[in-house]
């Protein structure tokens, strides 16, 4: 699964790497290093164009690139109370063109969640005081110092209990859509968010795109693309949040770390 991630691109930043056209973000989120289920998260979208977001749209319109603030989290549009959102942080790949919760917005509403890296924890040989197996959080990053543009689904939830004019009635959630994890990454854990390659994004955000071809935009990550390294266990308070997370943990303070394959000059990496 994916449960932790940071992301602290700015806006600006954002509209330039995706070739956003429209910017619908009122107040600019704060870098954040310990993204967290049920947290404001940026995502790209691709949408016909209105004035308002409850106005009825033209299908016939040219969708066009919007950057947005939405909920990790999704609650579909049937869901009579929003907390469901907690529970549907990911969507399996394997799943997610069929699955009650996730079809209606695979057919129609993906978007793209840039992210800086992801956080997965692997459970070491190594005891707790209670007995249980320790886990050592890892930091999983673009080798190159990139953004990772996770594949996503959203929607939008209209809340019964507000007014036609309250401008805070739609609720805009979404959902990462993961898959088994490659070899070295599996060591760590045995699922990882779907990359979706710049080539690809036009076609995954499109609306209009058939549905028989969604799947076969969606791929892990190249072999040897990403890079992972032991972090700080204080990543798993969500209280916690600094560029200090994404820091390497010392080799010898990470006992029961997966062993790194490779050279000795790259160790820390898997």
């Amino acid at each position: 699964m994916c449960g932790r991630y940071a992301s602290s691109r700015r806006p600006d930043d954002l509209v330039e790497e995706f070739d956003v056209v429209e910017t619908r973000v009122g107040t600019a989120l704060e870098p954040d290093y310990n993204v967290a289920p049920t947290k404001d998260v940026y995502a790209v979208v691709e949408r016909p164009p209105s004035a308002r977001d409850d106005e009825e749209r033209d299908p016939d319109a040219e969708p066009h690139r919007q950057l947005r603030v939405l909920r990790w989290g999704l609650v579909p549009s049937w869901a009579k109370d929003p907390s469901i959102g907690s529970r549907m942080i990911n969507a399996r790949m394997e799943t997610v063109a069929e699955k009650p919760a996730f079809r209606r917005a695979f057919a129609s509403r993906r978007c793209l969640l840039p992210a800086d890296g992801y956080f997965e924890w692997y459970e070491t040989q190594e005891l707790t005081a209670g007995g249980k197996p320790r886990k050592q959080p890892f930091f999983i990053r673009p080798k190159d110092g990139g953004t990772l543009a996770m594949a996503g689904l959203y929607e939008i939830w209209r809340d019964p209990t507000r007014d036609e004019d309250d401008p805070q009635r739609f609720r805009w959630t979404c959902t990462v859509i993961t898959t088994d994890a490659a070899d070295d990454l599996g060591r760590i854990h045995d699922r990882m968010p779907l990359m979706v390659e710049p080539d690809r994004w036009g076609a995954w955000l499109d609306p209009r795109t058939a549905r028989d071809s969604l799947l076969d935009l969606l791929v892990p990550a190249a072999p040897g693309r990403l890079e992972a390294y032991p972090v700080s266990p204080a990543v798993g308070n969500v209280r916690n949040n600094g560029p200090e997370l994404l820091e390497p943990l010392p080799l010898d303070d990470a006992d029961g770390r997966p062993d790194p394959p490779g050279p000795p000059d790259q160790e820390t990496l898997l």
